[in-house]
């Protein structure tokens, strides 16, 4: 297995990147990575800021995308389209887990 050096960063909340950083890591091309950000499933730090930057977390988010393109030879919009619904599930997720930490708290259902 060949591990890149974006492997080795640590993507944390208080790193940033350029986008141009963000698209050579992933291998994603500059168009597929404005659909990405076009679509809402990798948000820019600040949008007013120019150049705009990046969370270090969008590193795996492009690098999913990525090999989510390759294995599945999907073109852009089957890309965007994959990775929009894979932020919803992760959405839907903490949702899930918020609601599931209430019933454990024994908030729920308590009328005072």
């Amino acid at each position: 297995m060949k591990l890149t050096l974006s492997e080795y960063i640590l993507l944390d909340e208080q790193g940033t990147c350029s986008a141009q950083h963000l698209a050579e890591v992933s291998g994603l091309t500059t168009e597929e990575l404005d659909e990405l950000i076009e679509s809402g499933v990798i948000v820019p730090f600040d949008e007013a800021a120019q150049p705009k930057l990046f969370h270090l977390r969008y590193v795996v988010t492009a690098n999913m995308a990525r090999k989510l393109r390759d294995d599945f030879e999907l073109d852009h919009a089957g890309m965007t389209l994959a990775m929009t619904l894979i932020r919803r599930i992760d959405e839907l997720e903490e949702e899930i887990n918020a609601v599931r930490a209430r019933f454990d708290l024994g908030d729920f259902g308590h009328r005072h």
